[in-house]
């Protein structure tokens, strides 16, 4: 097992159950995985250094999980799939 930690920026428009329901759902892709996830820090609204999709603000949400090595490439398909992401980065963490 790995630490990973998944950053995404959803749709501005999102109401906060909208946002709720994304986040329990990301968690759930974490746990299908075999994983689990330790913490979730939520910025709030940001702006974005650029528009994407014609959006100049976001929800930012970065995840830290702990999972094998296999399972971030499923969890990166469904972040694309999703039309409320706007923008995801999975990365993996150093262990000191």
């Amino acid at each position: 097992m790995r630490n990973y930690e998944i950053a995404y920026i959803a749709d501005s428009d999102l109401d906060d159950s909208a946002l709720a329901e994304l986040e329990e759902k990301v968690k759930s892709w974490v746990e299908a995985g075999g994983g689990k996830v330790s913490d979730v820090d939520r910025w709030g609204k940001r702006w974005l250094a650029y528009p994407i999709q014609k959006k100049n603000d976001g929800h930012y949400y970065f995840v830290k999980a702990e999972m094998p090595a296999t399972a971030p490439i499923e969890i990166e398909r469904n972040l694309r799939l999703n039309e409320q992401i706007l923008r995801f980065m999975v990365t993996a963490q150093e262990t000191a």
